[in-house]
């Protein structure tokens, strides 16, 4: 009997540090092309072993082999974080050399801590649940929203940023890594969406109430145009405004924006050209009954700020930054606590659209939530 696809794969995650030691101990390997070489061939005979392992079932879901593919790079990832922080050793020093330099960065290194312990609980928790025949559609869109954010701030990143000049053949294996997420969320945003049976005369109710007399919402609404406030300005910083406010913040209170390295820079235009305007749409959908699509993308926007956050506090703070771009001690509450804020206030929303949705669902017949109410 073969274990469950979940205990599988994580089994076979628990390879990537073996392979990244061996590789680590041979030198013919340790030259560019080599080395991607060796890791598409890697990855395939991963991709392989995943289609033997579930070949018994009678239907796979396509996004098994996508989650499974990326639970194996978790580990990679998680290995590099730990090398980089001096906890282990002899794993990655050989792909750092030649591979990818850049993922010996601040930014890296936190990224693959995200990677090695978030996204791989998301990945088996969502295996187990897709061969369980459970939904898993909620848990996917978080990953798809923290991969495609990570996605969209570290390639830029590398090319332009310090490390854009000495891009190694390696560097090219990030390219299906970067298509994957959204090809994913496509296929999930294009499936049903599992909505909860909410009363007619309940959901009437709730559409009635106008933002004032609904004060969650309305704080939240405030939250969510704080960090519209916030982001905007962090994108004029990296712009060099020339503002005396911009100047004394940049210096004074987050210099890490200016690290050339890149990543940081690239996140705030990000937050500035893509999360400012959907902020301005999910301010809309709490000000407009009927939104669905909220309890969609809340979940999505949500893990996308909490990736980026999570990576852009740690790099800030990080032994691996230069002391000059770490944020000062002194200043280092205040901008912490702004910047936790800018992630909590999406994960606030997402948790109160799917706590009480009935604002944000379509009206139902009486009859039909009748009938409902009666076959649960």
């Amino acid at each position: 009997m073969r274990p469950p696809a979940a205990i599988s794969v994580f089994l076979l995650s628990l390879l990537a540090p073996g392979v990244l030691f061996t590789m680590n101990n041979i030198p013919e390997l340790q030259e560019p092309l080599p080395i991607l070489g060796m890791g598409m061939v890697i990855l395939g005979s991963v991709l392989l072993l995943l289609h033997l392992t579930v070949q018994d079932k009678t239907k796979v879901d396509p996004l098994f082999y996508v989650f499974a593919e990326f639970s194996f790079t978790c580990m990679v990832g998680l290995t590099n974080a730990l090398e980089q922080d001096g906890f282990i050793s002899g794993f990655m020093n050989f792909y750092i050399r030649l591979g990818e330099p850049h993922l010996s960065t601040a930014y890296a290194v936190m990224m693959s801590y995200w990677e090695g312990v978030v996204h791989f609980i998301l990945f088996l928790t969502i295996i187990q649940r897709m061969f369980a025949g459970k939904s898993y559609r909620s848990l996917g869109l978080l990953w798809a929203g923290s991969s495609i954010a990570h996605q969209v701030v570290f390639i830029p990143g590398v090319v332009i940023g310090k490390y854009g000049s000495n891009i190694r053949p390696a560097f090219w294996r990030n390219v299906p890594f970067f298509l994957a997420p959204f090809w994913a969320a496509s296929v999930l945003f294009s499936r049903p969406r599992e909505m909860p049976v909410v009363t007619a005369d309940k959901i009437t109710a709730e559409q009635k109430k106008g933002l004032l007399s609904r004060p969650v919402d309305l704080l939240l609404s405030l939250l969510l145009l704080g960090a519209m406030a916030f982001s905007v300005f962090r994108g004029f910083v990296v712009l060099d405004c020339p503002l005396d406010t911009c100047f004394t913040y940049i210096y004074q209170y987050e210099p890490y924006l200016k690290d050339p390295v890149g990543f940081p820079r690239v996140m705030m235009l990000v937050y500035l050209f893509y999360a400012v305007p959907l902020l301005t749409v999910l301010i809309y959908g709490l000000k407009t009954p009927g939104c669905s699509w909220m309890l969609d993308w809340t979940i999505f926007f949500a893990a996308a700020m909490a990736q980026t956050q999570f990576c852009h506090i740690g790099a800030s703070l990080h032994s691996r930054t230069p002391f000059t771009y770490r944020v000062p001690t002194d200043r280092r509450l205040p901008v912490v606590i702004l910047n936790v804020l800018l992630a909590v206030a999406p994960a606030l929303l997402a948790l109160r659209c799917h706590t009480s949705p009935g604002y944000f669902m379509k009206p139902v017949p009486r009859g039909q939530t009748d009938k409902q109410k009666k076959k649960n």
